[in-house]
């Protein structure tokens, strides 16, 4: 495998991290009528880089080329003092996949959450995700809970 870099997204990474956004996005059925609005996409990039936001973006590079992205958040929690990272987003190229990228992104999430002081990360996934779940169990403990929303 060639060396992958994980690094903070930088703006002139667009180009190359929408692609990526897009298929996640697909993934998990955004799309077509469902699709996000543009100002929802537009605005989250922005967000990315404004330092009063609590969000950060991660992506892996190999050989020049963007192959994989993560998406976080800090927040408070009511059980700890310490800030959490929820792990909002996690992608790789399908092109891509197997080849140790998702693993790297999560550990350099872990890196980052541990630099700004956060005492746990976390992430949810669909049941159907299936190769995604089999590298989780690997990397953390699913503990069980089942998750509900909606939509206000």
């Amino acid at each position: 495998m060639h060396s992958i870099l994980v690094r903070p997204v930088a703006q002139d990474d667009h180009a190359a991290w929408r692609p990526l956004w897009d298929g996640y996005n697909a993934f998990y059925g955004r799309q077509g009528e469902t699709a996000l609005a543009e100002h929802i996409t537009q605005t989250t990039w922005r967000r990315f880089f404004d330092p009063g936001e609590p969000m950060f973006a991660l992506v892996a590079q190999e050989q020049g080329e963007v192959v994989g992205l993560a998406h976080g958040l800090f927040h408070r929690s009511m059980t700890r003092i310490e800030p959490v990272c929820y792990l909002s987003d996690l992608y790789t190229l399908g092109s891509k996949r197997g080849r140790g990228i998702g693993r790297l992104l999560i550990e350099a999430v872990y890196d980052h959450a541990k630099a700004a002081g956060a005492s746990r990360v976390y992430w949810q996934t669909h049941e159907s995700n299936a190769a995604g779940r089999m590298l989780y169990e690997k990397l953390a403990k699913h503990l069980g809970f089942i998750v509900y929303t909606k939509e206000l």
